[in-house]
């Protein structure tokens, strides 16, 4: 994939959320919505303007479209992520073009809302990303597949905002899942990794049984023959 040399720059984040969405009457809302909302937010209506804005003064946080005029968009997602790594990112993407852009956030900064969305939901959504990022900026601590996010340091789980009790063992194996987002983890890695042992087919899977109960059954897939996979 080609991609956009953005010039390097070490300032600082400051609060502004840069908006990036085609000029529209319902992007004008989105708009005002945020800002209704108290946050500080600058429009952008081309992929060139995001990389304009990002090399002037990086954000706090873009809000990216996935059908934003210019550049294919997963080449400024890729520049802005290279060369600005602090910006927290976004994506706003309808349902069938999800699978080609989720690849390339970052679990532990980025985020996504599918369109058609409520803009409380964006504003909620920016919030928490903008939270995390003062909280971790550089060890990455916090891990995230979809709606499920887990700090590696203080043990918390959070499933769609909602805080989850795990035990230890279910804490370390969700811990290995969010470690290969999108991939199938077998059943004798996650044993060595959680369990520092062989361990039964039937404990992993009794094991992967009680998580599933905590976090949501269609949040962990079964390939047969293969392991396990966290679902975005």
């Amino acid at each position: 994939m080609p991609s956009i040399p953005v010039p390097r720059t070490h300032a600082f984040p400051n609060d502004e959320i840069l908006l990036a969405l085609p000029a529209t009457t319902a992007s004008t809302s989105v708009l005002r919505g945020l800002r209704n909302d108290g946050l500080r937010v600058q429009p952008v209506a081309d992929g060139i303007a995001v990389l304009d804005a990002v090399r002037t003064s990086p954000p706090a946080l873009l809000v990216l479209d996935a059908d934003l005029p210019g550049p294919d968009q997963r080449v400024v997602l890729s520049a802005v992520q290279s060369e600005a790594p602090h910006v927290a990112v976004v994506a706003l993407v309808p349902r069938e073009r999800r699978a080609s852009l989720l690849p390339q956030l970052r679990g532990d900064r980025d985020d996504y809302l599918l369109r058609p969305f409520a803009v409380d939901d964006l504003a909620a959504r920016i919030r928490l990303r903008l939270q995390l990022g003062l909280a971790v900026p550089i060890d990455r601590t916090v891990l995230r597949r979809g709606e499920i996010i887990a700090d590696v340091e203080s043990g918390e789980v959070t499933v769609e905002g909602q805080a989850v009790a795990l035990s230890p063992t279910e804490f370390n194996l969700l811990v290995e899942l969010l470690r290969a987002p999108g991939e199938v983890v077998p059943p004798d890695h996650l044993a060595r990794e959680v369990w520092s042992e062989p361990a039964s087919t039937n404990l992993v899977q009794a094991y992967i049984s009680y998580l599933r109960r905590k976090i949501g059954a269609e949040r962990i897939r079964t390939v047969r023959g293969g392991g396990y996979v966290l679902e975005p």
